[in-house]
């Protein structure tokens, strides 16, 4: 009985991740102003019919050295995982989680499910 339980799981979960990385998205560019902790933070991101192809923060007033692992690398990790579920940078998390609303705005201005992608 745990068997088929485990198995039953299993089944659910891939099918749960293929769904999520299923994405269908208008191809273009969007962008998506936030606040962040010093100001707007504002994001913009390409898509294909099939993946986020690229994203960038293109203008923020957050604090240099501080803010810059969250400004930098998030977005990269968004296109590398094909996926808004990132961690977030410590001692950069107003910055981090602006650069994720920002993104996720995007994603639906493309036409993709943001939920999923988290």
């Amino acid at each position: 009985m745990k068997r088929i339980v485990s198995i039953l799981l299993c089944a659910a979960l891939l099918m749960t991740a293929s769904l999520a990385m299923a994405q269908s998205f208008t191809p273009g560019t969007y962008t998506e102003t936030v606040a962040g902790r010093n100001g707007d933070l504002t994001v913009e991101m390409t898509c294909d019919e099939n993946s986020i192809v690229s994203a960038a923060v293109t203008a923020h007033q957050e604090t240099a050295g501080i803010a810059d692992p969250a400004i930098n690398q998030i977005p990269e990790k968004i296109v590398s995982g094909q996926t808004l579920a990132v961690d977030t940078i410590a001692g950069a998390t107003i910055p981090a989680d602006a650069v994720l609303a920002a993104a996720a705005e995007c994603v639906a201005q493309a036409g993709g499910d943001p939920a999923a992608l988290r």
